[in-house]
């Protein structure tokens, strides 16, 4: 039994924010972010929310999949920017798709928790305990940005993507591999509420993402090539049998050194940081929606997907379509 991708849905935030608009507001460019990123432009949230986003994405990939909510056993959502400590974001999905049927929590894992959303859900389904399950990776990254911080708040933007999983004979997840080392947490970081009670003081500034780019540079380009070579040998195959590789997007100069380090021509690559950004979960879902709609996916065709970031984390996949 595997676990079977069988639709996928995403949504973005209405306002596009290009690269010239920063420019207006902070000392940058086109060209200065362009040429070091690959990113043009983003989606940033302003009536949106992230169980907004999550919400419609799941419909999408709900009607994508041919498949009701009530059909749902399991929704799993990753993030680092749900709209509320409590209650979950994937429980407030569950509630406005009507989904009363399905068990649902967040995970934490930054850039990699979509993928580790999925590997959960795939445990789930291996083990017999559901047979259908939604996934999804959103945030609203721009809430959590130092809008005067221009090396950091121009790599990120807003959106939500979505998958539904279903238990299946036949094509579906055929390997995994996921990591993680907190020794190296503090390179892409954003603090929480502090202690606030009457035997501290609570007079203190909101934190804001604060990252060290080299190294989760350095990190990335290691960590990612590596992964995939375990994940994609564990799944039987070569790399040369892999169609396409639908990958975090964070920098196009890391998504340029792994095609490189597998040896691995970059049109394999498809990318939408270009015009969406670093948007951490939510960038390999949204990726392999913008995928799926425009045909590139066929029955047969072997993906592999990894995440990476926060934590640090990392997560691979092969899925056969």
């Amino acid at each position: 039994m595997k676990t079977r991708i069988i639709g996928t849905g995403s949504c973005l935030p209405e306002n596009v924010v290009t690269n010239d608009d920063l420019s207006k507001i902070m000392d940058t460019s086109d060209e200065w972010i362009s040429s070091r990123t690959g990113i043009r432009e983003r989606h940033l949230a302003k009536e949106e929310t992230t169980a907004s986003m999550s919400t419609e994405a799941a419909r999408r990939a709900l009607e994508n999949a041919g498949v009701t909510a009530k059909e749902i056993d399991l929704i799993i959502l990753g993030t680092v920017t749900a709209d509320h400590v409590t209650p979950s974001c994937a429980c407030e999905v569950q509630a406005a798709l009507g989904a009363d049927r399905a068990v649902a929590f967040d995970i934490n894992a930054a850039c990699s928790g979509f993928m580790f959303a999925l590997n959960i859900a795939n445990a789930y389904l291996q083990a017999g305990f559901y047979k259908t399950a939604l996934v999804l990776g959103a945030e609203t990254l721009s809430k959590i940005m130092d809008w005067n911080d221009r090396s950091t708040c121009v790599l990120f933007g807003d959106g939500a993507g979505a998958v539904v999983v279903r238990a299946d004979e036949n094509s579906g997840l055929l390997a995994f591999d996921q990591g993680s080392d907190g020794s190296r947490g503090g390179v892409l970081a954003c603090e929480n509420r502090t202690n606030n009670n009457p035997l501290v003081d609570t007079s203190k500034d909101l934190a804001y993402i604060q990252m060290d780019g080299q190294e989760v540079y350095k990190f990335a380009v290691t960590a990612v090539p590596s992964s995939l070579q375990k994940t994609i040998v564990a799944a039987g195959l070569t790399v040369e049998d892999i169609d396409y590789f639908a990958l975090h997007q964070a920098n196009i100069r890391i998504l340029q050194s792994v095609a490189k380090r597998l040896h691995v021509s970059a049109d394999k690559f498809p990318i939408s940081l270009d015009h969406c950004g670093n948007i951490s979960a939510a960038s390999v879902p949204i990726l392999l929606d913008e995928m799926n709609r425009k045909g590139m996916l066929k029955p047969g065709m072997k993906i592999a997907m990894s995440g990476f970031g926060g934590g640090l984390t990392w997560a691979s996949a092969v899925v056969e379509w």
